[in-house]
């Protein structure tokens, strides 16, 4: 179940994104794999937003999360985390879906999200949920500055993309994730 998410859930999510960065380093990322979560304070800013979704467990305790932001008139995607003991039950496409829902009640057109080119859980996966690669000159002024806090932050050792979705059905039903 999908369900938006609340300040107890917050360090929880804290241990899901360190759970699903592990297996960066086993394809040699391990920068990646260390980077430390969120913290406390900005994950509060995304609750504040009703930016943050959790998918549950049976006794109602985040497995996977994601968080959202509006960025130049439309969504942008900033994390999907699956723990990996919950990974390929479609949990992220279904949380991308509730982004959609989102998205499409405030009117706006089109997902966006960032992510690794070479990583069979990021690009490819995408790509299967609807996402196809957006141009560099087709970056909104907002995706650019989020593109180079990406690179200051040291993301760009790794081929990135950015990626957009037209704001339509939800996938979830047909692709696991």
């Amino acid at each position: 179940m999908i369900r938006p998410a609340v300040s107890t859930d917050l360090p929880i999510l804290q241990d899901i994104e360190i759970a699903a960065g592990a297996p960066f380093r086993d394809i040699g990322m391990d920068a990646v794999a260390d980077d430390p979560p969120f913290t406390l304070d900005e994950l509060t800013e995304y609750l504040r937003s009703d930016c943050a979704w959790v998918a549950v467990d049976t006794d109602d305790a985040p497995v996977a999360y994601a968080l959202a932001v509006v960025v130049d008139g439309g969504a942008h995607i900033e994390q999907v985390s699956v723990h990996p003991d919950h990974a390929h039950q479609g949990l992220g496409a279904q949380l991308i879906d509730e982004i959609a829902s989102w998205a499409a009640v405030r009117g706006l057109p089109a997902l966006t999200l960032t992510t690794f080119v070479d990583v069979p859980w990021n690009a490819p996966y995408y790509e299967r949920l609807g996402f196809r690669p957006l141009p560099e000159s087709d970056l909104t002024p907002g995706l650019s500055r989020i593109r180079d806090e990406e690179a200051r932050h040291g993301l760009a050792a790794w081929p990135r993309v950015t990626m957009s979705r037209p704001v339509t059905a939800p996938v979830a039903a047909t692709q696991p994730g």
